[in-house]
């Protein structure tokens, strides 16, 4: 085991790894749910999954890379989850099996009109970026909001640099062209 991590397999040291790490994972996996309750049982799920797997942890990338896979693979998971209940909600709902009551968010600020359209704005963009590929939505939510390097994007996806360049720059154009029709259409 090149590189293992063997100081961490006892649970005080990994208790320095959680803290060390858990911030950054639970960026990540906020940006792919968008709901802190669910990143926050998500990075649970993550941290189990990295102290099971640390003994045969191989050290072919970095720790913080290879923890950091796992929270995106993860967050992919419950995404997959989470929409394949959504649809189940939807049939009931559309069936009568359903009763649901929707909620409407009370605005914070003291301009509600501002609030509404910072979140209308949010809300659009969010949907555009949950319209990309999967690969492409990935290296930006990794690379645009959480800050990583191209070349650890690369680390994280397990790809060649030249592959998240093209994600990127394909994720970035597919944005414009979509944005610009939705707020051409709306104007």
């Amino acid at each position: 085991m090149k590189n293992a991590p063997s100081k961490y397999i006892d649970s005080v040291n990994f208790k320095e790894l959680v803290l060390e790490h858990q911030n950054r994972v639970l960026n990540i996996i906020f940006r792919f749910l968008n709901n802190k309750e669910d990143a926050e049982d998500v990075a649970q799920d993550v941290f189990v999954k990295v102290y099971q797997n640390l003994p045969t942890f191989q050290g072919k990338a970095q720790l913080s890379t290879w923890i950091h896979r796992i929270a995106v693979n993860k967050s992919l998971d419950f995404r997959r989850k989470r929409n394949r209940k959504k649809r189940l909600g939807e049939f009931k709902q559309l069936t009568g099996f359903n009763d649901v009551e929707e909620k409407l968010e009370t605005p914070e600020a003291s301009n509600p009109h501002s609030v509404l359209e910072s979140k209308e704005r949010a809300l659009i963009l969010k949907r555009a970026v949950d319209s990309l590929s999967k690969k492409q939505r990935t290296a930006i939510i990794l690379n645009k909001y959480e800050g990583f390097s191209y070349q650890e994007v690369a680390a994280i996806m397990q790809t060649t640099l030249p592959a998240v360049e093209s994600l990127i720059h394909k994720g970035m154009k597919n944005l414009r062209k979509k944005l610009f029709d939705y707020f051409r259409i709306t104007m």
